[in-house]
């Protein structure tokens, strides 16, 4: 049968942008393997497939393979798929009021919201279904040498590699500044045991490209094709226990801008919204746009 499919660019206002993804529309009938199989054809860094929602007051479930294996959650994929859904869903409703979504996720039900526009980029963000959990820490030493950095280009301000999950764990890797981050060349064999659990090396810095953004950021994974990801959403959700355990934020409601992709030509903004009640971090969300680039057909 004929398997209707979409790709966008998340992350980002412009196609060619961003983080592309891939939407299988119509995966009801496929198997773990077809999906997997799908996922390396396509060979982005995910690739979504809906099916119908186990729960009927929600939106559709959707399963999120990258060409290795599948994810209980990812950013880049549920604000892609929350736009897409909402847009092929509701067209009438462009322009109008915000569009709740509700995505079935490996991680649990995940709560969109969508600000869908007539023409061009729409907007989505989603509150976290967990909140990010620190897993352990790791090695300075061997993280600089996985990424052909010096030890003492890691660290700043007390901040040092950790590893934080919110569905997905990574490992988060302190930078003195934007020099060293593009410096930074990772070994493929050596990047993995570096990041001590972690799916990937999220690097981080304050210095930005944009003085208006907060953090500026790169990620590698040796599960990532070509090792570097335009935009990480399920790193930025974790990265907000990073942010509330290193820069313990005032009570209220914080949002942060994270620049990524830049070093690949694909800029990329993520907004990482935090709330903090009583110094605890109690909810925290993420956000942005994404722009329709192709679509086509499966015959499969």
């Amino acid at each position: 049968m004929a398997r209707r499919f979409f790709t966008l660019d998340v992350f980002a206002k412009d196609a060619l942008a961003g983080n592309p993804l891939a939407v299988v529309i119509d995966a009801e009938g496929l198997d773990d393997r077809q999906m997997l199989k799908i996922a390396k054809e396509f060979n982005l860094s995910e690739t979504v497939f809906v099916v119908p929602a186990r729960n009927a007051i929600n939106t559709a479930r959707i399963r999120i393979f990258t060409p290795a294996m599948e994810l209980p959650f990812a950013g880049h994929p549920t604000v892609g798929s929350a736009v897409l859904l909402a847009s092929l869903r509701a067209p009438e409703l462009a322009g109008g009021r915000d569009l709740a979504v509700v995505l079935e996720e490996e991680v649990g039900d995940v709560h969109c919201t969508v600000r869908l526009e007539k023409r061009g980029a729409s907007f989505a963000y989603f509150n976290l279904p967990r909140l990010p959990e620190k897993i352990g820490e790791a090695d300075v030493c061997a993280l600089a040498d996985a990424l052909s950095l010096e030890e003492k280009d890691i660290g700043f301000d007390g901040h040092h590699p950790v590893v934080f999950s919110a569905g997905t764990p990574f490992c988060f890797v302190p930078v003195s500044g934007l020099e060293a981050i593009a410096r930074a060349k990772p070994d493929a064999e050596k990047l993995t045991p570096a990041c001590a659990g972690g799916r990937g090396a999220y690097l981080y810095t304050r210095e930005t490209r944009d003085p208006a953004n907060a953090v500026h950021a790169r990620m590698f994974s040796a599960m990532m094709p070509g090792l570097e990801d335009p935009a990480t959403g399920g790193a930025a959700a974790a990265f907000a226990g990073v942010a509330h355990a290193f820069e313990n934020p005032e009570d209220g409601e914080h949002a942060l801008i994270i620049e990524q992709g830049y070093e690949m030509g694909r800029p990329s903004l993520i907004t990482l919204g935090m709330s903090i009640e009583s110094g605890a971090l109690t909810a925290a969300t993420i956000g942005g746009h994404a722009v329709r680039v192709a679509e086509g057909t499966l015959a499969l």
